[in-house]
């Protein structure tokens, strides 16, 4: 491999952009067999090199419920026994000390055009032979380089809720948020999905919402670009606060919204200031919005 940026392309190979997009759009997986030349940094060619290289401490995932959610945290020092002892190990944020990975995810982030309010973070996991993670999914969009190792991933399509706000693991409880618009969960891995087989120098598009669990067919070490970009009412939340604190009304106190005696007054107050707001809206416009949170 050739010491050069990952940018889409690289994660593509021989896949076109335009073909990308149609799985992006769709919410369904793309899987690349060989991507093109990419980065090549000394500690990411074996575990022992990154458990060398790695300051901070790392997360061991639990051996029976092999899950982010789920990890004990250790220094680097006594992670190889607990891999050889069947954990999985993952490394948080690792671009925060690599430049040229935070070099290559802010790169990508501007090539799929997501938002400024992005947060783009790079993960690495160390999986050992037999272990995996357990069936869940995320609220982000998730780009897996396989840099060592085969690991299984099975991908299915979320027909329980669209565009969920948060992730889930299969038997655990729910989100309360994700609870009040999507009130049931399967019990065990939904129907319809797809193996993929990832070796070194293959990617896996998995888009956001997507069911998936892995298993690794031999000790794997994968890279991965994970982004968690805002939904549209996380942008319209964010002008919005902007664009009401300006108001020395809206900044007011929430005065006796818990108190019976004075919270008819209160509710008055908070009903002359939403009249106001109906009558601003009315000129407000996607870009001006848009120009609020993204810094154009």
């Amino acid at each position: 491999m050739l010491l050069m940026k990952i940018t889409l392309e690289t994660l593509l190979g021989e896949t076109t952009k335009e073909e990308f997009l149609k799985h992006y759009s769709e919410n369904r997986p793309l899987h690349t067999a060989k991507m093109g030349a990419f980065l090549k940094l000394p500690f990411l060619e074996s575990l022992e090199n990154l458990l060398e290289f790695w300051p901070v401490g790392i997360e061991a995932m639990d051996p029976v419920v092999a899950d982010e959610a789920k990890t004990l945290e250790l220094a680097p020092e006594g992670a190889a026994e607990l891999f050889k002892d069947g954990r999985a190990l993952l490394f948080n944020d690792a671009n925060l000390y690599s430049a040229e990975l935070q070099q290559c995810l802010s790169g990508l982030q501007l090539e799929l055009g997501l938002s400024a309010l992005t947060y783009g973070r790079n993960l690495l996991y160390a999986t050992p032979k037999g272990g995996g993670n357990a069936p869940h999914f995320d609220q982000n969009i998730n780009f897996v380089l396989q840099l060592s190792g085969k690991k299984s991933w099975w991908v299915a399509p979320n027909t329980h809720v669209e565009n969920p706000l948060t992730r889930h693991l299969i038997g655990s409880e729910m989100d309360p948020e994700l609870q009040s618009y999507c009130p049931e969960m399967p019990e065990t891995f939904p129907a319809g999905g797809e193996e993929f087989l990832l070796q070194p120098g293959s990617m896996l598009f998995v888009p956001r919402g997507a069911w998936h669990k892995t298993l690794a067919h031999s000790d794997s070490l994968s890279l991965n670009f994970t982004y968690s970009a805002p939904s549209w009412l996380d942008l319209l939340s964010a002008a919005l606060r902007g664009r009401l604190a300006q108001s020395p009304k809206w900044r007011g106190t929430a005065d006796f919204v818990s108190d019976p005696l004075r919270a008819p007054q209160a509710i008055e107050n908070l009903d002359l200031l939403l009249a106001e707001l109906a009558v601003d809206v009315q000129s407000w416009r996607a870009e001006s919005l848009l120009g609020a949170t993204e810094h154009s």
